[in-house]
């Protein structure tokens, strides 16, 4: 069964930077679309950023702010989010991407005061 653990997260002011870390167990990672996930208070859980060896994905609404990043041999995926605004609290999961698999990590609070 594969396990996703993130960390990383914080209380941050508009304009910080946090970087986020999603351990993954099992050997999947190093062929899977790995993606981390936001869920804002109140709002469906959404897909920021993906990454596999073909290329990479970022939403709209953090294009140019947030950096995807992973490192096959630690099983280890990152977000990398610079210039935060409060529109980007909630909970950041990470998981495959686009489809992801039906068990979820605990996932990690970011949360930015205005």
């Amino acid at each position: 069964q594969v396990q996703l653990v993130e960390s990383g997260g914080g209380l941050v002011q508009r304009g910080g930077s946090l970087r986020l870390s999603c351990a993954a167990s099992g050997n999947i990672f190093s062929i899977a679309v790995m993606g981390w996930y936001r869920q804002a208070p109140g709002k469906q859980r959404e897909l920021v950023a993906a990454i596999n060896s073909g290329g990479i994905h970022y939403a709209d609404s953090v294009k140019g702010r947030f950096t995807i990043s992973r490192d096959n041999a630690k099983n280890t995926v990152y977000l990398q989010m610079n210039s935060l605004k409060p529109e980007d609290t909630g909970v950041y999961y990470c998981n495959k991407a686009p489809v992801p698999l039906s068990s979820w990590g605990q996932g990690t609070q970011v949360t930015v005061s205005s």
